[in-house]
Formats: structure tokens, sequence, C-alpha cells
């Protein structure tokens, strides 16, 4: 105990704001300290001293550890703890081929359907209460410094529709559509004809209530299905997949890319929106909070380097044509989340239960931090499945609808009307 006792000692010392700490039988730190634990047991003391924040997140869940303080200043507290997990490299635990084999093993059709109802059938109105009024569970686009969240993710989605080049008349096809969110916006201002496909019951049932009651049926249809068993004869002009690559597994990328291109037809575009890691050797964040997030978030997720994806795209036969880095706009669309989440803690517990709260609290709140300070990161890339047409198209040589400017992707000025609109739900936001 006298080894223990000076490394929290050594470990308090070295932690920015200070931390209160009371456990069976001792206490430490100052008690206006900003963030205070309260342990049960002392096992979460050594957890605490070697920087386990994984294995004490876990604690929390189960109610061993209690937090008090502002979720900003226990983050900044957990981070001094951790270090940096990207400086750090690679986590030698797994040899790499067996890392294959296990993501080959995590991610067959049985297991992922499992893998994403654990997640995103927890209960439609705990995700309501902090995701914006559209349901949208991605990064947002604060073009605009004041924008609000609901803003921003309009302006996301409108975003991604714009590097898509949307027309009315296209078929567009949105993989892992979540709540319909982009779906919908695509469909009602871009006048496409779209299909979304998910694992999820619970968003399959929600989005084909909001098809019907926009009187949408016949331009826009929601599948419940896995990516692997689409099959479509006509084919898409242009496939969206928000947020959902996170869940295919490295060792799947290449069929899932090359499974896109299949889908796409010759000359159309890809948007692959999603979460990277921070390092090119990190397959999980470090300190323990993958497998936290593994265990109570999102099991089967695995993180991959922008460079890993683009090297799996291209060998799916997709064309890399454009990639954009949004991870501080991630950054501050999670803590919307979490600010919004800790304004309605009682109503979370009512409707799920004091363990899912406590997880998405330290879930929501440490990816912010995360993604802050690089040891995640979200890439936008956009691709085309070349058609071998050098005379025509945009340019000479762009064998795509790609005109190898980005003028499209600019928008108009704030307010502007989209190139289509579909209902009299208001003006569409463009953003420079």
């Amino acid at each position: 105990m006298p080894a223990l006792s000076a490394l929290i000692d050594s470990c308090l010392a070295s932690l920015p704001g200070g931390l209160a700490l009371e456990w069976p039988g001792g206490r430490r730190g100052a008690s206006s300290a900003p963030v205070r634990l309260r342990l049960r047991n002392r096992r979460s003391l050594a957890w605490l001293a070697t920087g386990q924040i994984g294995s004490l997140a876990d604690a929390y869940v189960r109610g061993e550890v209690d937090i008090e303080g502002a979720l900003a200043d226990v983050m900044a507290v957990a981070a001094a703890l951790v270090g940096d997990p990207v400086a750090r490299g690679a986590r030698l635990a797994w040899p790499r081929w067996l890392r294959h084999w296990r993501s080959r093993w995590l991610h067959h059709r049985q297991r992922d359907a499992d893998q994403v109802r654990f997640h995103y059938d927890v209960c439609d109105d705990f995700f309501a209460l902090w995701l914006d009024p559209l349901r949208v569970y991605s990064c947002a686009y604060f073009a605009n410094c004041d924008m609000t969240l609901a803003q921003a993710q309009q302006a996301k989605l409108d975003l991604v529709c714009r590097k898509l080049q949307l027309s009315p008349g296209q078929r567009l096809l949105d993989v892992g559509a979540g709540w319909g969110g982009l779906l919908l916006w695509a469909a009602e201002h871009y006048g496409v004809r779209a299909v979304g496909i998910t694992l999820s019951r619970n968003q399959h049932a929600h989005v084909n209530r909001l098809i019907d009651e926009k009187r949408l049926r016949g331009r826009v249809e929601m599948r419940l299905l896995d990516y692997r068993d689409l099959r479509d004869r006509e084919g898409f002009d242009r496939i969206a997949s928000v947020g959902m690559f996170e869940h295919v597994g490295q060792a799947r990328l290449t069929g899932y890319f090359n499974q896109l291109s299949d889908l796409l037809q010759p000359g159309g575009l890809v948007m692959n929106h999603g979460i990277t890691a921070g390092g090119t050797g990190n397959d999980q964040l470090g300190a323990g909070m993958g497998d936290f997030i593994e265990e109570h978030i999102f099991p089967g997720g695995e993180l991959v380097h922008v460079s890993r994806v683009a090297q799996c795209l291209a060998s799916g036969g997709l064309e890399l044509v454009d990639a954009e880095n949004l991870r501080p706009h991630y950054a501050r669309t999670l803590w919307a989340w979490s600010d919004a989440l800790e304004r309605q803690l009682d109503r979370a517990r009512e409707l799920t239960n004091d363990a899912t709260v406590r997880a998405y609290r330290l879930y929501l709140a440490g990816c912010a931090m995360s993604f802050e300070r690089g040891w995640l990161s979200l890439f936008q890339l956009l691709a085309t499945r070349p058609n071998g047409e050098v005379e025509h198209g945009p340019m000479r040589g762009a064998q795509s609808a790609y005109p190898f400017r980005r003028g499209h992707m600019v928008g108009a000025l704030p307010g502007a009307r989209a190139p289509h609109s579909g209902s009299d739900s208001g003006a569409v936001l463009h953003v420079r």
C-alpha cells in the first residue's frame, strides 16, 4: 500500500486543476478540487495510478466509482492520465494477422446486425433527447462559428449533397441511413429518388413513418438490409455512407468498397464520411478507452487510419478525388450532444437505466476530448467509379461526374435555396 500511495500522490501532483479522491479508509487532494472521485474499493486506486481510464470508466458504469464535476474538467484530468496514445503507437497485444482474423470473425452478417442493434436500438426517445430535431447522428459542419447544432447538421447534410452534385431524378443510395436525415433531405431538397438501408429495426420503422408522413412513398424507400445483401439492377448514380463504415471492420473494408463500386453507375460519385484513427499505428484508443467503448457502446467498432481507408477504397475499384478533415467539427458536435444529455439526465434514466446514462456521459465527453486532441479524426472521402471515357465529361480525362474543381462544394450564400425543392419545408441552408 505505501508504494500505491506514493503513486497516487505523484499522479495527483501532475494533474491540471486538481483532483480530490475518497476511498474506504482514505482520501487525497483538496476538497475544493473541480473534479472529485469517490471509489468504493481500493482496486480502482491502482487503475487511477496507472492511467487505466477504461477500467475506471467501466467501474463508473457499474456504480463502483462516482464522479463529481463538470465533464470538461473531468476530461482534462482523463487526458492528463492517458498521455498521448497516438504518440505511443500501435497496440502490441494482438499480432497483425490475428487482428485481421479476429476482425473477420467479428463482422459476419448476424454478428454485425446484433452489434448495430445493441447500439442503435437502445431507445429512440433517448437519442432524441440530445440529438438535433432531424436526429443526425454524425459529425455536424459548423460553417459559421455561431451556428446552433441543428443549423450545423443541416449544413452538413447540404455539404454532402453538394459534394455528390445531386440533381433531380438521380438515384441515391444511403448506406447506414440512420434516422433518415440525409435520405429525406436529399429527396425533399434535391429531388432524388432515394434508397436507404439499415440494420437497426428502430431506425427502419422510424424512417418509414417519416416517409409516409411526408408523402414520399414511391420516391424514398428504407430497407432493413445488410449492405452485402443489396442487389440492384439499375444501379445508383450517387452513394452516401455517413457514420457507417466504422462498423464494417478493417478486414472487410476492401470488400465493402468493392460492393459500393459494383452498385455505383460508371462515372458516379460516392461519399464515405467516417471516423478514422489519429495515428497510423493505433487500432483503438489507448489506456483501455477503446475496450470501454467496445463493451458499453459500439461492439465490433474498429479504427483505421485514413491512409488505410484510401488504400482499401482504391483496391475496391474507386478513385479518390477529394478528402476533407472535419475533426474539430466533430469535437464541437460531441460537446453539444454531451451538454444536451447533461441537461436531461433524469429523463434519460427514465427512458433507459442509470448504467446506460453513465456510459453515454463518459462516451460523448471522452470522444469530444479525443477529437480535440487528435486521437481520433473524421474524414469525408469523395470517390468516383471511372467510366473509361477519356474524351467526355466535365473535363478531359475526368472519366466521371467529378469536375476536378471544388466550386460546387463551396455553395451559395447562407439562406439561398437548393437547386430543387420538392416540398414547402423551407429554404435550404447553403453556406460559404
